[in-house]
C-alpha cells in the first residue's frame, strides 16, 4: 500500500513573542513523497479550509543548503542518518503513525514562525573570521600551492558543513562547537588560511559564545544528527587551536 494515513502534531507559533503549541492534522500522504512534499499537501489541505498555512523553509530541496531544518520525532532532519528534512522520504514512516514537527530549539536560533527559526546567528559567526587574505588581481591556478592529500581531504570534509544548525538542535546545551569548527578547520588547515589562523579563532569562537550557543560536553549527538556526518574531530583540532592562539595572543595577556 503507498498511501498511508497520518496524525501531524505540529508545532504553530506566530511569531517570537507568541506562545506556541502542537496542533493536530490528520493527512493522507503517499510513501514516495519527500517529506517536504508532505507538509505541502498538509498546505493545501490547511488553504482549502481557509486556515493559516504551516510556515517551514525550503530552498533547494536537493540535499545541499540546509534550509529544511526541524525536528522530527525528536531527532533534527528525522530518523534517517546523514540527511536532510527534503530527502528524508514518507516511506520511514508507517500507516497509522503520528509524526510530531517542532523547529529548531535554542536560545541563538529564535523562532519567526512556525517552524522558521533565525539561524542568522551562524551567519554572524562566518563573518567575524570566515575569510582568507589574498592578493587580487588575475586568479591564481588551483595547482600552484602544493597541498597534500590527506590535508586537502580533511578541509574539504569540513567545508561540507552546510550551515543547516541541526548539530546545535541535537546538543543538550545548545553548543555550536561543531559548526564552528568546521568552519575553523576548513580555512584553518589550508595554506592559504594560515595568516588569519589565530586569529580567526579567537574571533569565530568569541563571536560564538556572544551568540549565546551553550558549551560542548562531548556528547557527540551533533555528529550522529549532522547531515553532512561533520566530524568531532574538528572541535578537538579547534579546541587544540584556540588555546595555542590564546596563549600567543595579545587580546588574552
Amino acid at each position: 500500500m503507498s498511501d498511508m494515513n497520518l496524525t501531524l502534531k505540529v508545532w504553530r507559533q506566530k511569531n517570537n513573542q507568541s506562545k506556541g503549541s502542537l496542533e493536530t492534522y490528520k493527512i493522507l500522504a503517499s510513501e514516495h513523497m519527500s517529506f517536504l512534499e508532505m507538509l505541502d499537501v498538509l498546505n493545501e489541505q490547511l488553504i482549502q479550509e481557509k486556515k493559516e498555512p504551516l510556515a517551514f523553509e525550503h530552498d533547494c530541496r536537493e540535499w545541499i543548503c540546509g534550509a529544511c531544518s526541524m525536528v522530527i520525532n525528536g531527532q533534527p532532519h528525522g530518523p534517517q542518518r546523514g540527511t536532510t528534512t527534503c530527502q528524508l522520504h514518507m516511506r520511514q514512516f508507517k500507516d497509522g503513525d503520528t509524526i510530531v514537527v517542532e523547529p529548531f530549539r535554542a536560545k541563538a536560533f529564535p523562532v519567526i514562525k512556525d517552524l522558521v527559526v533565525d539561524r542568522s546567528a551562524f551567519d554572524r559567526i562566518i563573518q567575524s573570521g570566515g575569510f582568507i587574505s589574498v592578493n587580487t588581481g588575475q586568479a591564481v591556478d588551483g595547482n600552484s600551492i602544493p597541498i597534500d592529500k590527506d590535508t586537502a581531504s580533511a578541509a574539504f570534509d569540513a567545508a561540507t558543513c552546510i550551515g543547516c544548525g541541526a548539530c546545535v538542535a541535537a546538543c543538550p546545551n545548545a553548543s555550536a562547537m561543531l559548526f564552528t569548527s568546521a568552519k575553523v578547520s576548513h580555512l584553518n588547515q589550508l595554506p592559504q588560511g594560515k595568516l588569519e589562523a589565530k586569529q580567526r579563532v579567537l574571533n569565530m569562537v568569541s563571536q560564538m559564545d556572544e551568540e549565546g550557543f551553550g558549551l560542548c560536553s562531548n556528547v557527540t549527538a551533533c555528529e550522529a544528527e549532522c547531515p553532512k556526518e561533520i566530524s568531532v574531530e574538528n572541535i578537538a583540532r579547534m579546541n587544540r587551536e584556540y588555546i595555542g592562539a590564546s596563549l600567543t595572543s595579545d587580546k588574552f595577556v
